[in-house]
């Protein structure tokens, strides 16, 4: 409902074969679509590491609780991190 309101508001504003209005209407779609596969990736990442059931279950929890910071700090502290962990063992 509220994304056909904002694609007649768009319309009204911006002539409907321009690019402009295109990229208006698309990219808060394209961007909702872009945090789902960044959350869904890193949720698959977590289950999958090597790390013990209770790390992978703070991971999945943090991921839960703050889904794009969470899911960004998996990917740039966390992974890094299950890596070390099973070199070193």
């Amino acid at each position: 409902m509220m994304y056909l309101i904002a694609q007649q508001q768009a319309d009204d504003l911006i002539p409907a074969d321009s690019v402009l209005a295109s990229l208006l209407i698309n990219f808060p779609m394209v961007l909702l679509i872009a945090y789902a596969l960044l959350f869904i990736s890193a949720l698959i990442s977590i289950l999958g590491s090597a790390l013990s059931g209770g790390m992978k279950l703070v991971w999945v929890v943090v991921a839960f609780m703050a889904p794009f910071l969470g899911s960004l700090l998996w990917f740039v502290i966390g992974r890094g991190d299950a890596r070390r962990r099973v070199v070193v063992r």
